[in-house]
């Protein structure tokens, strides 16, 4: 018990200080239900504690949002019954993000895009894949069975592997959208390897960027200061292709040495309303701030 006390995720500690525009919406969060109704992959990496639609609908009520993505993460393999368990406790304002593979059939897509999914993940972070023609093949793969609905494929990768798939991405017929900055290490600069691709990507239009997860590229808490220039050289680059998104429950998917995959890993102590009023730092213009909250959002999710 006493573990799960402390595996809760964070609520926002500071009040918003600017204007949220109306719909505006937190593109990535995860929800984890009962395990018992929703029982864990046995080959994940890592284990949390819960984190119920209840509890994310206190977090956007503080944050003055409306509208949330839930993306399945890792810990579930393909099973998106908790993504929609969570879809479903909150109505229109959500849609969702699956992880799918080879067994998942055509008709339980359909089945998917009835609920509200609008796409699907290829997690090659967490899974540790940093071969370029993995990568690619994934990518591929995931692209043939999207094209035909219209999805988009979502990617937690790295920046190098964000160069390995650029010509992939330039050609897709489905937008591609990378997660948490591109996975970008904040302390390497802007002329890291990697970020100049993700820029062109941008800025060609084909690719969106998931400005969410700061604390995943830097280790500057609390207000990550090293994030502005990254942030706003993506945002310059395309303000149509940028969305925001807390990460909340901001799981700790890291392999620790002594930690088991069972054992329970501590959310990160991250505090959200401290963390979207830096958009304003990002975004100093309402109006790219309104592109980035409400419609960029509503365009890829269908809202």
């Amino acid at each position: 018990m006493t573990d799960q006390i402390y595996a809760r995720a964070a609520q926002p500690a500071t009040p918003i200080n600017f204007d949220v525009p109306p719909h505006a919406c937190d593109c990535h969060t995860h929800i984890h239900g009962d395990v018992e109704k929703f029982p864990f992959f046995a080959g994940r990496v890592y284990t949390p504690g819960p984190a119920s639609p209840e509890e994310m609908a206190a977090l956007h009520k503080a944050l003055l949002i409306e509208r949330v993505v839930i993306v399945t993460p890792s810990i579930y393999g393909t099973d998106n019954s908790s993504s929609l368990f969570g879809m479903k406790a909150r109505g229109a304002t959500a849609r969702a993000v699956a992880v799918i593979d080879d067994k998942t059939t055509e008709n339980e897509l359909d089945a998917m895009h009835a609920d509200g999914f609008r796409g699907i993940r290829i997690n090659l972070a967490t899974d540790g894949v940093s071969n370029p023609n993995v990568g690619r093949d994934r990518f591929t793969a995931a692209i043939e069975r999207m094209k035909a609905r219209g999805w988009h494929v979502q990617l937690y990768t790295t920046l190098p592997m964000i160069s390995a798939i650029r010509d992939l991405v330039l050609a897709s017929p489905v937008p591609a959208v990378f997660d948490h900055f591109g996975g970008l290490d904040a302390s390497l600069g802007l002329e890291q390897p990697g970020f100049a691709d993700l820029i062109a990507l941008v800025k060609s239009g084909k690719a969106y960027v998931k400005i969410s997860g700061a604390y995943r590229s830097s280790n500057l808490a609390p207000d990550y200061q090293d994030m502005v220039p990254y942030a706003r050289a993506l945002i310059a680059a395309n303000a149509d292709r940028i969305i925001w998104g807390t990460d909340w429950p901001h799981p700790d998917s890291a392999q620790v040495e002594g930690r088991k995959a069972t054992d329970i890993a501590l959310f990160h102590a991250i505090d959200d309303g401290r963390l979207l009023n830096q958009l304003p730092a990002w975004a100093p213009d309402a109006d790219v701030r309104k592109k980035i909250l409400v419609d960029n959002p509503a365009r890829l999710y269908g809202f």
